[in-house]
């Protein structure tokens, strides 16, 4: 892979990107050049979109991490995967030398690289990274639903976390990507899952993929909760909406004992009503990016449907045509998961 030209998209502020040709990065000892195929428009890409992540990723950035390829080329001492082989990237480099990575949290390292925002990212023909992040792809899985599993994994992380129970009741409060992918998640865990929502285009596509929905706009959605669950409320419920509403639903609605994790990032710090963790014996769970066996069993959900990945999906844009993906994204109120196509491979 010697001086091969790729295409590349560089973030280069207010609200910009150029498309430009430059020479793919050789993998070095532990690294592995792949061939991307799809890669998603995440939440954290559109921050950096709007110039909030300036100061961290500069003006001179690919970004993208939710994607799907094949290994192109592989670095001295690289016997994980082979070349040819579908994959994804976990894309999370830890220094390995700190008290989380002492413990085994790799995933919450204190010098966490986040690759795609602290090093370049996957809107490039070929992006090389550090081989332990890659996780082989069964060859039947389509390489579109592929890119899905980095927010998948997200998903997969946070139920895991909730230690969630076939037969609970669950409230998903925020019906936007993760939200939604949360509830396939913890539907196909065996919970009875209800999605609090005041987008009307989301929640069309929630009910479209046959979930219970609440508007809590124009309803009462703890009166609601209360009514399907005989006043007994929520065992589990995720707050990903990243609202001071979202935090006030999130302990009106949970039942005693009952498990709240905190997937949204939220700007300032949100009031939470403490009494009710005392009342009620709550419990609060911090939820952060995810592990390797959050992947697989993303991966696996995926391939058996669990996930219904062409719903998800609401557009695919090339790559040449990523400032327009962006735009639309931003100003469109329809739109669930957006991919950008950014080569050949199917």
């Amino acid at each position: 892979m010697n001086d091969l030209t790729i295409t590349a998209a560089y973030y280069r502020g207010d609200k910009s990107f150029a498309v430009e040709e430059t020479t793919a990065q050789q993998p070095g000892p532990g690294e592995a050049s792949v061939r991307i195929a799809y890669c998603g428009i995440c939440g954290t890409d559109m921050h950096v979109y709007h110039g909030n992540m300036d100061a961290r990723v500069g003006l001179n950035r690919i970004i993208g991490h939710e994607m799907s390829g094949i290994v192109e080329a592989l670095g001295y001492g690289v016997d994980s995967v082979m070349v040819g082989q579908k994959v994804v990237v976990r894309p999370l480099d830890h220094c390995g030398d700190c008290p989380a990575c002492d413990a085994g949290h790799f995933h919450i390292c204190h010098k966490l690289k986040f690759l795609g925002l602290d090093t370049d990212g996957a809107m490039q023909n070929i992006w090389t990274v550090p081989a332990h992040t890659l996780h082989v792809l069964p060859d039947d899985l389509r390489m579109d639903h592929a890119a899905l599993i980095e927010p998948v994994a997200v998903a997969c992380h946070d139920v895991r976390l909730s230690g969630l129970r076939a037969g609970e009741n669950v409230v998903v409060i925020g019906g936007g990507p993760i939200g939604i992918l949360v509830a396939m998640v913890a539907r196909d865990a065996g919970g009875s899952v209800v999605v609090s929502e005041v987008n009307p285009n989301r929640l069309a596509i929630a009910q479209k993929l046959g979930f219970d929905t609440v508007n809590p706009a124009a309803a009462d959605l703890q009166a609601a909760i209360n009514a399907r669950t005989g006043n007994k409320g929520a065992d589990v419920v995720f707050e990903v909406s990243g609202t001071q509403a979202g935090v006030d639903a999130m302990t009106a609605v949970a039942a005693t004992r009952a498990r709240i994790v905190m997937v949204a990032i939220h700007a300032q710090k949100p009031q939470i009503d403490l009494f009710q963790f005392f009342w009620r014996e709550l419990r609060l769970i911090g939820a952060r990016v995810y592990e390797p066996e959050d992947y697989e069993k993303a991966i696996s959900i995926i391939l058996s449907g669990g996930v219904d990945a062409d719903t998800v999906i609401t557009d695919v844009t090339p790559l040449a045509e990523i400032q327009k993906a962006f735009e639309e994204l931003d100003s469109s109120p329809t739109a669930m998961k957006s991919l950008i196509k950014v080569g050949d491979e199917a």
